[in-house]
């Protein structure tokens, strides 16, 4: 096992890749970029890294030089020959080949297109723009690096002793709380903690912990690199990204109101099984399903990833009734923020009314609250989203207004096509 404070201790290197490979990357980026690579070849969209919690001044504590190596090394990576086979040869979901030859044939000539970086008011303005199924693959890299040079500027001042120390307490802290997640009857529950992880190191050790102390309970990881490495089962389907960029590109009022139902019926054309995976929230969960075509309610199940995480798994158990489907043969997948705490909480409420499962992000690959002075490595809200597609805006209204993106205007469009009432403030952790 790799000794951890010792490799961070030697991040004093001048360089010391932080992303390995381009798939060290989440398993859903790649399955929507086949679907995107298919569907909408010629979108040409930029994604831009947003920064919720603003007190984390982002440009004072990572050296711009630093950052731009990390960056450029991503851009000198391509697939290996084994990440190639491994990709066109494995099984994921029960289905063999799931990534077509000339989607592979593309990705293994791929190199990351240019970004534009510049330092603004203490922060990082981070851009990408090109071809869709090309920039969509910087966002989970680029907030790996910034996450993680921003540990290594908390940590560059510790010794050698003060780092064994932390991460003895870290592995302590993650170890509880696997203890108190054996206890859970017929969980299941993946790592989702790839883009706000702490270290890709730290991240692969959180992995190996759960395979130990749950075993058949942790069903696999969202990164794609450490399912390879580990022998996992690579978890993920799709995200809010789909809709969004399928919204922008409406030029009527009507088409926007059909966009995210024309995004699933293309991914329920090439997709079946535990991948027909609705996430409802984007412009709102509860007009989402009002609206739902009949064909969704056959859909595996449902994730939950803003909002109150009750709330809408119970609005996805009447909806599932309503149209005559048996809640207790559904999948409902939480992923918001998740803590030990609401895991055990969500169980206890849920267990035998659904088959329930479980995205533990980042309070489980970064949770080092508490454990340095000033609490310098308490993880932050920072995400990396589509913002124009084809030169227009994008728009998420999610189901916690805090969680809302886009130009004002548009998004109150968006509320009245949607037909988006009142909604309840969250606070934002992560």
């Amino acid at each position: 096992m790799v000794d951890i404070a010792t490799r961070v201790w030697n991040h004093k290197w001048k360089i010391d890749p932080i992303v390995r490979s381009l798939i060290d990357n989440d398993f859903y980026k790649l399955l929507m970029c086949q679907s995107i690579f298919r569907n909408r070849p010629d979108a040409t969209v930029t994604f831009s890294l947003i920064n919720r919690t603003s007190s984390v001044r982002l440009a004072d504590l990572i050296d711009e030089g630093e950052l731009r190596e990390q960056l450029d090394h991503i851009r000198s990576l391509s697939l290996s020959r084994g990440e190639s086979t491994f990709l066109r040869g494995n099984t994921f979901y029960g289905k063999r080949q799931m990534f077509r030859p000339d989607f592979m044939e593309w990705f293994e000539n791929l190199r990351l297109p240019d970004y534009h970086l510049e330092k603004r008011n203490g922060q990082y303005e981070l851009t990408f723009e090109g071809k869709w199924h090309e920039v969509m693959l910087w966002e989970i890299p680029a907030l790996a690096v910034l996450m993680e040079l921003r540990g290594r500027a908390v940590l560059h001042d510790m010794r050698r002793f003060e780092l064994q120390v932390l991460y003895a307490r870290a592995m302590t802290k993650l170890w509880e709380k696997i203890d108190r997640l054996r206890d859970l009857p017929n969980l299941r529950i993946a790592d989702f903690g790839t883009r706000r992880r702490h270290s890709y190191l730290w991240q692969d050790w959180c992995v190996q912990a759960m395979v130990e102390g749950l075993g058949d309970k942790f069903v696999g990881t969202s990164n794609c690199l450490i399912a390879m490495k580990r022998d996992l089962e690579a978890i993920g389907t799709n995200a809010h990204e789909l809709p969004m960029v399928f919204s922008a590109l409406a030029e009527t009022d009507a088409e926007l109101r059909e966009a995210p139902y024309k995004v699933l019926a293309d991914w329920h054309e090439e997709h079946e099984g535990n991948l027909r995976i609705i996430l409802p929230d984007t412009y709102g969960t509860e007009g989402f399903l009002k609206h739902a075509p009949d064909w969704l309610a056959g859909w595996t199940g449902i994730r939950i990833d803003s909002g109150d995480p009750a709330t809408g798994a119970e609005t996805a158990i009447r909806w599932w009734k309503e149209r005559g489907e048996d809640p207790t043969q559904k999948l409902i997948i939480f992923s918001d923020g998740l803590d030990v705490e609401k895991i055990e909480e969500l169980h206890k409420q849920f267990a035998g009314r659904a088959k329930i499962s479980f995205g533990w992000g980042t309070l489980l690959t970064n949770d080092f609250r508490g454990l340095t002075r000033g609490d310098g490595l308490a993880p932050f809200s920072l995400v990396c989203k589509a913002v124009k597609a084809n030169g227009n805006p994008t728009v998420k209204l999610s189901d916690n207004p805090n969680k809302a993106m886009g130009p004002q205007d548009q998004i109150d469009r968006y509320k009245r096509v949607f037909g988006v009432g009142e909604q309840d403030e969250m606070d934002v952790i992560v």
